[in-house]
């Protein structure tokens, strides 16, 4: 198993490994698939820096999406982190989170900042954060719907 750089052929399985999570909204899956063919079709943006995380035979398992956050000396934004549902609890998630990390230290990062929703079907993402050592650092009620508050997690590095 391993962690590469993000190829354009990875499209589709995490297409369907982000289906499959039945967490995330199809609009939501838009814009990941949008920023994943904005990695694939711009090389040279600095904008988004996106890993695979592939099994023994091949297959992609997850990913995540990372990026410098805009107006920042030193915070990058954790966009995206996903990993195939019939695969949780196996670390995968733990260790692709730990790659991001040495890549946002590797350019001079100190803070990484992960925005998720309160809604229950979000409770494993919000303990996979803290179990991660990532710290709760400000809710704001209602952002995404009445009763969907935007969780912001951050992590010094």
């Amino acid at each position: 198993m391993s962690i590469r750089p993000f190829v354009k052929e990875d499209i589709q399985p995490l297409t369907d490994i982000l289906r499959a999570t039945d967490v995330f909204r199809e609009e939501e899956i838009a814009v990941a698939v949008e920023l994943m063919e904005i990695v694939a079709e711009e090389p040279d943006q600095k904008d988004y820096i996106m890993y695979t995380y592939v099994d023994d035979g091949g297959h992609v398992r997850g990913y995540y999406c990372v990026g410098p956050t805009p107006m920042t000396q030193s915070t990058f934004d954790l966009y995206w982190i996903a990993v195939d549902p019939s695969l949780h609890g196996k670390g995968i998630g733990t260790e692709l989170n730990r790659h991001c990390e040495e890549l946002v230290r590797s350019r001079g990062g100190t803070l990484l900042i992960a925005e998720t929703s309160s809604q229950p079907k979000y409770e494993r993402t919000r303990a996979f954060y803290l179990r991660n050592h990532y710290h709760e650092a400000s809710r704001i009620p209602d952002y995404y719907a009445p009763g969907d508050d935007l969780v912001v997690y951050t992590k010094h590095i």
